[in-house]
């Protein structure tokens, strides 16, 4: 009698196999949802750097995307991405776009904007979901300690849940290339404290004005003998040619010349004619600047203006801002009638591409 083998055995012990398979990997999934489930629902990432410079420079680089762009980690990574700013040119509302063939595509947003202690941004990641940037200030003996903070929440997304295990090596280090960065760039202006100075973005229109180029050595008794010498002859003009005074006397810094400081005092006038001539005695008829200014009110002494004109300075570098010509400053108190705490400058700055004013 033949015998023979059936086939169904080894069709079972087939069948058999994929079932362990289909059972183990079940299995597997299944552990890993339930490890998923008691994971984190949030991760939390932070950095901190101390940096020898005022809060105020710090906060300027922090609160303008066109600023955080120049010591931004990622910039760096993928040269050829598209970065676009929107919005206000800085503070809540102002916003950045990316989009790059390494750093993908998203956005961020500033949600809130303290001066001088803490910026906080939204962060739209795409399809890696959302997050909150945080930036704090606060004053150590090196300075400023800055704190960036990443906290992104997960929800019910577990595979979130397993990648936020990872971020904070991989987000922590660019945070810290971020950090110094920023530490480089805020050390290398000018340090000078400008968060109590009231700083104006306006648009001034031009003024004719009488006035007589001059010189001085940089000494207060010296400017003041010259800038009194070239008022008297200015007075004499426009009385002369029957001119009125049509506001505070000014002067515009015009350089050095030599060792010697080199300005133009003038005094606003009105009435100007054709018959007027356009110069007499080296006083000369001219106008002044016509577009986008800083404006600062400074208070008190006229020999603690260059201390004004310092924190300026240092604005304008921490926020990016270019000069577009010579300041002048604009006296509306009479010295011999007004206390010298009390006498009031305006300090003026053409400047150029105010996205302020936009």
């Amino acid at each position: 009698m033949r015998k023979f083998r059936f086939v169904i055995v080894r069709s079972g012990s087939t069948m058999g196999f994929a079932g362990k398979f289909l059972y183990w990997s079940g299995g597997a999934v299944l552990l890993v949802f339930i490890v998923a489930v008691f994971l984190p629902s949030s991760a939390h990432v932070e950095r901190s750097v101390s940096i020898d410079a005022h809060a105020a420079t710090i906060f300027a680089l922090l609160n303008d995307f066109e600023q955080v762009n120049k010591w931004s980690p990622w910039a760096d990574t993928d040269p050829n991405a598209r970065f676009d700013v929107t919005g206000p040119a800085r503070g809540v509302g102002a916003a950045i776009r990316w989009e790059g063939s390494i750093i993908g595509h998203g956005a961020q947003t500033i949600i809130e904007s303290v001066p001088f202690e803490r910026v906080v941004s939204r962060l739209d990641l795409s399809n890696r979901g959302e997050a909150i940037a945080t930036f704090t200030l606060s004053e150590n003996a090196a300075g400023t300690q800055v704190n960036w903070a990443f906290d992104s929440e997960f929800g019910l997304n577990l595979l979130a849940r397993y990648i936020g295990l990872m971020l904070d090596g991989v987000v922590g280090s660019d945070y810290e290339k971020g950090l110094l960065n920023l530490k480089t760039m805020a050390e290398s202006l000018p340090r000078a404290d400008f968060s109590a100075v009231e700083i104006e973005h306006i648009i001034v229109e031009a003024s004719d004005i009488a006035y007589l180029t001059t010189t001085s050595i940089p000494e207060p008794a010296a400017i003041a003998e010259a800038t009194g010498n070239a008022y008297f002859n200015i007075l004499s003009f426009i009385d002369d040619h029957g001119l009125q005074e049509a506001g505070a006397p000014i002067i515009i810094s015009r350089g050095f010349s030599g060792a010697k400081i080199r300005f133009d005092a003038g005094i606003p006038v009105r009435g100007i004619s054709a018959q007027t001539p356009g110069s007499v005695d080296l006083v000369k008829l001219g106008s002044t600047y016509a577009g986008a200014v800083i404006r600062v009110k400074h208070v008190g002494s006229y020999s603690s203006l260059g201390q004004t004109h310092g924190k300026i300075a240092a604005y304008l570098a921490a926020l990016g801002i270019e000069r577009n010509g010579d300041a002048w400053e604009s006296y509306l108190s009479d010295p011999t009638r007004t206390a010298e705490s009390d006498l009031i400058t305006y300090v003026y700055y053409p400047v150029r591409h105010d996205r302020e004013l936009r």
